[in-house]
């Protein structure tokens, strides 16, 4: 990585910080080890040890998002927050837009939902002054419902074909020319033909924003009441750059996605770890109404500074 790089990657960072300082948004700083994550099945994580000088040893976990820290500072301030940190994700292949260890921008904004949360990163985008921001990150972006992209790139409706279960979703995956194995669930065929036949048509001159997640894609965000829940991804040059939601406030709902995704990362993790069972009791104290979105920072500074490798913006690679 250049000087000139290295640079601008310092320019970038200071004009985020600069633009949540502006708007009272409070900048944290929580651990990157946990002894406890959030069980998400969809990812593997890295575990290690606390060696003590006398005594038992501690499993610790690196933090795959600092979201587990953020929301217990959420429940006991409820103040808007942001934080740029490293985190770690395991079990990836390491590519033009993986890394083990990444750069993340994660924001959370109280008294809101996702769609200010999209406004919000709208108005982050026309904020790099003084930098020739690629026409593919111009505002305003591109906004599509999974239902509409389904049924534009996919050719058939997600939430009835959904609905009749995984057997018509089969149907569609091979009328697609893909080939599953017998036996896959609904979210798993959801998962391929999107990324078969939705996500390559994300390619577009603006930023791309695919809104209102399938509600049976196992996840924190609030029910939108219609099947969906309110979620949106951001896209830009068909890359995946951000992920937010109306985040899930009831903590019963809370407690039942920790059981049932620990459960199923019992079943397939490579790198088990502890989940704290009263997490949820946070949500139980008036946890208050707020949406969070989570940022791939070294992708940002891909698309800004038009590199097509992550390893190329981010320093000793």
């Amino acid at each position: 990585m250049d000087l000139e790089l290295l640079e601008t990657r310092a320019v970038i960072i200071r004009g985020l910080r600069d633009f949540f300082h502006r708007r009272g948004y409070l900048e944290v700083d929580t651990p990157l080890l946990s002894p406890d994550l959030i069980p998400e099945s969809c990812l593997e994580v890295f575990g290690t040890e606390l060696i003590p000088p006398s005594g038992k040893t501690e499993s610790l976990y690196l933090v795959p998002s600092p979201e587990i820290w953020m929301k217990k500072l959420i429940a006991r301030h409820r103040v808007n927050m942001f934080q740029i940190c490293r985190c770690f994700r395991n079990g990836e292949q390491r590519g033009h837009l993986h890394s083990p260890e990444f750069t993340m921008l994660e924001y959370y904004t109280m008294d809101a939902d996702y769609l200010d949360s999209l406004a919000l990163t709208e108005e982050l985008f026309r904020h790099f002054d003084g930098l020739p921001v690629p026409r593919r990150l111009e505002t305003p972006f591109l906004r599509i419902t999974m239902e509409e992209a389904f049924a534009r790139w996919a050719g058939f409706s997600l939430g009835e074909t959904a609905a009749r279960g995984a057997e018509a979703m089969e149907a569609e995956a091979r009328r697609l020319g893909l080939d599953p194995p017998h036996g896959l669930g609904t979210a798993a065929l959801y998962d391929l033909i999107f990324i078969h036949a939705v996500e390559p048509n994300l390619y577009g001159e603006r930023p791309a924003v695919l809104l209102d997640y399938p509600g049976f894609v196992s996840c924190l965000a609030r029910d939108t009441g219609a099947g969906t829940k309110e979620r949106w991804e951001l896209y830009v040059n068909g890359i995946e750059l951000a992920n937010c939601y109306s985040e899930e406030t009831k903590a019963e709902k809370v407690r039942l996605f920790f059981e049932a995704e620990q459960a199923e990362k019992e079943k397939t993790a490579r790198m088990p770890h502890k989940v704290d069972g009263e997490y949820w009791k946070i949500f139980a104290g008036n946890f208050p109404r707020c949406s969070g979105t989570a940022m791939g920072l070294d992708r940002l500074i891909m698309a800004l500074t038009g590199k097509t490798s992550i390893d190329s913006v981010f320093p000793f690679f």
